[in-house]
């Protein structure tokens, strides 16, 4: 049995990866199962109710049209409890029948500022991180997870593995790995990280699939559908898309033959991803708040709101990204088009919240991309400027104490959040802002369209009815 171990046993994971493989044992390839566990003491509850199911699961996914189907997924063969020493991961990522770790972490997790370096003094859970691996133990990052794995299987002579991320970083792969070798660099462990550079691999990949966080309604229908009381039950959209780079350094599952694109480069359809829907997403969010709605199909369905996020994509982004140079091989348009029609799915119930976190990762991820090359070829950024205008003015009540739920933000540092709220411009501070915008930064057309973006949105609030 060849074994994918994936860190982060989230909803995004068992609403997606673990789906394609389920798909593959129903067709009759068995060669592959799922194994998982989390680096971190969290979901303790639904951790326990897979394990109590021996890693089964009902999974409810819902179309725009409002059709519910119901699949149970039997992929995750062994479920591992979380320990403070990752044992049990430990454990099966030195084991010569793991080929593939798999992780799931978010964005904001991977601590890397705009020119792929770890931010060190950004951020004391990895400084504490690198202080435990110095000292031999595993951490609660990602680095220090995968170095405590490495470590034991190079230690056991299991073999090269592949390293495959499942988030919405752009050049994930190359990124992550960016960041593990650093890591590993800096504990000055010398054996490792050649070991790493020979023996593993870290193909970029592009992951699709709205997975809201799990209400008990998600139980309850689950329930009244298939009889099933399932605690461990999720919820998502019924579409879904993953592509990868085929550079797998010890095997991998025959994805292809059920529906994986397997590519020899993900960056046109990551861009697309990355800057038609992530983007796309957070300024819905941004703006929905700020108005008073609670799910984002709720804004979606805004005409104003709406408008802002079709004009960002149409008026600035997709100019960018499909040019007589450089053609793009997505119908860009189609999938803009499709893309509102997902968010607008009134089934899935997505929050603001979820998605209206990370601000400080996404401003620089997905949207200041746009920005820096529309700039560049001298052409104007009116619409892709509202995005960050819109999360100024998001940052403006969450400072005030008027965001109506947790803002959570991995990137941000409070204090320089409240320190640009509290300056005499916010605008020329938030636009000075490394961390968000690296080489722009202070940049004198940035300052101007922003200002002229800051107007746009404040008549926005005013002339929209309050939710």
């Amino acid at each position: 049995m060849n074994v994918m171990l994936h860190l982060g046993l989230g909803s995004f994971h068992r609403a997606h990866q673990a789906v394609y493989l389920d798909a593959l044992i129903r067709s009759g390839d068995t060669s592959w199962a799922l194994a998982g566990g989390n680096i971190r003491p969290d979901m303790a509850e639904t951790i326990e109710a897979l394990i109590q199911q021996d890693g089964a699961y009902t999974l409810e996914t819902i179309s725009p049209a409002g059709e519910h189907r119901y699949q149970r997924i039997g992929s995750i063969r062994q479920v591992i409890s979380y320990q403070p020493d990752l044992a049990g991961l430990i454990e099966q990522g030195a084991s010569a029948e793991t080929k593939i770790i798999s992780f799931t972490v978010t964005e904001a997790g991977y601590y890397l500022d705009a020119q792929n370096r770890l931010d060190l003094e950004a951020f004391a859970d990895l400084r504490a991180d690198l202080d435990a691996a110095r000292a031999g133990r595993p951490g609660a990052t990602i680095y220090g997870a995968l170095t405590a794995i490495l470590r034991a299987r190079m230690a056991s002579g299991a073999g090269p593995v592949t390293l495959l991320n499942c988030d919405n970083l752009r050049h994930n792969g190359e990124r992550s790995r960016a960041g593990l070798l650093q890591f590993i660099g800096l504990i000055g462990d010398e054996a490792l990280l050649a070991w790493v550079e020979a023996h593993t691999t870290s193909p970029n990949a592009m992951v699709d699939r709205i997975t809201p966080r799990p209400t008990p309604d998600v139980r309850e229908r689950v329930l009244a559908a298939t009889g099933s009381d399932d605690p461990a039950a999720l919820m998502g959209e019924s579409f879904i898309q993953w592509v990868i780079e085929d550079r797998f350094i010890a095997g991998r599952p025959a994805w292809e033959t059920v529906g994986v694109e397997m590519v020899d480069s993900v960056d046109a359809y990551e861009e697309a991803k990355i800057r038609l829907l992530n983007a796309t997403h957070s300024c819905i969010a941004w703006a929905g708040t700020l108005v008073g709605y609670r799910y984002i199909h709720q804004g979606t369905q805004d005409p104003a709101i709406r408008r802002l996020a079709y004009d960002y994509v149409t008026d600035d982004t997709i100019p960018v990204l499909d040019t007589p140079e450089h053609p793009c091989p997505i119908d860009l348009p189609k999938y803009r088009d499709v893309v509102l029609d997902r968010f607008a799915n009134p089934a899935i119930q997505d929050t603001n919240q979820r998605v209206a976190m990370d601000g400080f990762s996404k401003i620089p991820g997905f949207i200041a991309p746009t920005i820096r090359e529309r700039l560049a070829r001298g052409e104007g950024i009116a619409s892709v400027a509202m995005l960050p205008a819109l999360f100024l003015a998001y940052l403006q009540r969450w400072h005030q104490g008027r965001i109506p739920y947790t803002y959570q933000d991995q990137a941000m540092d409070p204090a320089a959040a409240h320190a640009i709220c509290e300056a005499a411009d916010p605008v020329a501070a938030f636009c000075a802002d490394a961390v968000l915008w690296g080489d722009l930064a202070a940049d004198a057309r940035l300052v101007d369209a922003l200002r002229q973006a800051s107007a746009r949105v404040e008549r926005f609030v005013a002339e929209h009815p309050v939710s």
